[in-house]
């Protein structure tokens, strides 16, 4: 399904492949012998979505752009790479001839280099930089520039780790207190809420 969002239409290369449940929503372009497939959600919102060629974005993956912070997060995928089903990549940049796996998570103005492989259930916090040909282990997590990998017997270091980066102000313009995950929450809910109220003048094309 190809909608119409924020004036923006999805294009989609005559050599591509979108799958009918796949859904493209506003600035999203689809290069030479991509494939979209079954359940993927492709949602530009303010920015745009760049799919490169022969780049394959598997069944129910889900891409977001985002420029709520009042700085365009596209996100863009270069050519050659695989985005594995169930990913999820937020506003962020993706070189060509990477391997996303199943159930990974890429956020907000991370970047992978070339060649870089990111392993089942792994996530790459925001503002990441992935070095070429980097392989980050299953079910860790990748944060930091220069990157560091978290194991799980790391749980503790996280809370810290993940409050250096950010997070709040990167993905949301959000600068509540650390410890105040209340106030914190509700601001985020309400800024998505503003940015998504701009799906009611969608049109299906």
């Amino acid at each position: 399904m190809l909608i119409r969002h924020r004036e923006r239409t999805p294009q989609v290369h005559p050599d591509a492949y979108v799958a009918p449940t796949a859904t493209l929503v506003g600035d999203v372009r689809v290069g030479p012998h991509a494939r979209v497939m079954y359940g993927a959600v492709l949602d530009a919102e303010g920015a745009h979505i760049d799919v490169g060629a022969t780049t394959i974005v598997a069944e129910h993956a889900v891409l977001r752009g985002s420029a709520v912070t009042g700085t365009a997060l596209p996100v863009l995928i270069g050519d050659h790479t695989f985005v594995g089903p169930h990913a999820t990549v937020l506003g962020a940049t993706i070189r060509r001839c990477c391997y996303l796996a199943a159930q990974t998570t890429v956020l907000h103005g991370a970047v992978l280099g070339t060649g870089s492989s990111i392993a089942v259930g792994a996530l790459v916090h925001a503002g990441t930089e992935v070095p070429e040909a980097c392989f980050v282990p299953p079910h860790t997590t990748a944060i930091g520039s220069p990157m560091r990998v978290l194991t799980p017997d790391q749980l503790d270091e996280v809370p810290e780790a993940i409050r250096a980066t950010n997070f709040a102000a990167r993905a949301f313009g959000v600068r509540s207190d650390w410890q105040d995950r209340a106030a914190r929450y509700e601001q985020e809910t309400e800024v998505r809420s503003a940015e998504f109220a701009e799906h009611r003048h969608d049109i299906v094309t």
